[in-house]
């Protein structure tokens, strides 16, 4: 649960990125729109040729991917504030062909230096993130393996690039990894001994690029939703000691 605003969470609105041009205009770039037509075209005529219910599905989802090349514009990119068009996101402020930006805030009871400890410890992330399999630290690097599509895994080494002990973490992948991303985690100690406000910025260039998060994010794997549950669990593990197991369960 998220309780009352800071300027930084009333900054990113709790992850819901506001409305504008990603949102509502064109949002897909030249060479992604001409693949959604040539590539929604092919799945409408499989599907109509298949006749079943499964083809059915497949026509309206090539007719989805048509309908996106035509007129550039794509409603999960606007949900998730970010274009691969000429112009930037008005929330992300990421370049175009730069990826996704994610920005995510809690407010936990506990001390900002009891969870920079608790989050420094890159081999305990696996507990409340459900999307890692492993994080191997080595010194300033690390190796993190995370969960794929259809059971596959993800592997990347990263870096700590800036570091603040009791405020904030910042890191990247290294050149070569199979994902590349970056992000930070500050924790910002409120007032009144009110807790600390936990916020989390990560920015990534999935595999497949910008087709293939938009492609996840279809299929149910919505980034945003996905550092939610991950700081909603880190909550319950701070504040509790544990992450209730009937509330604890992973979407594939």
């Amino acid at each position: 649960m998220v309780s009352q605003r800071t300027p930084i969470s009333r900054e990113i609105a709790l992850g819901h990125p506001a409305h504008g041009g990603a949102a509502h205009g064109v949002n897909v770039g030249d060479t992604e729109r001409l693949v959604s037509v040539a590539g929604g075209g092919a799945l409408a005529l499989l599907g109509l040729k298949e006749g079943s219910l499964l083809g059915l599905g497949l026509a309206a989802l090539g007719g989805a991917l048509v309908y996106r090349g035509l007129t550039g514009h794509c409603p999960a990119y606007g949900k998730l504030g970010v274009s691969t068009a000429d112009e930037h996101s008005p929330v992300a402020s990421i370049p175009a062909g730069k990826g996704f930006k994610v920005v995510q805030a809690v407010t936990i009871n506990r001390s900002a230096e009891e969870l920079y400890r608790m989050w420094r410890d890159f081999e305990s992330l696996p507990r409340f993130m459900s999307h890692l399999v492993s994080v191997r630290p080595a010194g300033r690097r690390s190796h993190w393996v995370a969960h794929g599509p259809a059971g596959t895994t993800v592997e990347w080494d990263a870096e700590i690039i800036n570091e603040d002990p009791g405020r904030m973490i910042a890191w990247r992948s290294l050149e070569g990894s199979q994902v590349s991303t970056a992000g930070s985690v500050h924790f910002l100690p409120l007032s009144a001994a009110r807790g600390t406000e936990v916020t989390v910025s990560l920015k990534y260039d999935p595999p497949g690029g910008k087709l293939g998060g938009w492609l996840a994010w279809l299929f149910g794997q919505d980034p945003a939703h996905q550092i939610r549950e991950d700081l909603r669990r880190f909550k319950q593990l701070a504040e509790a000691g544990e992450i209730p197991q009937a509330k604890y369960f992973r979407r594939f």
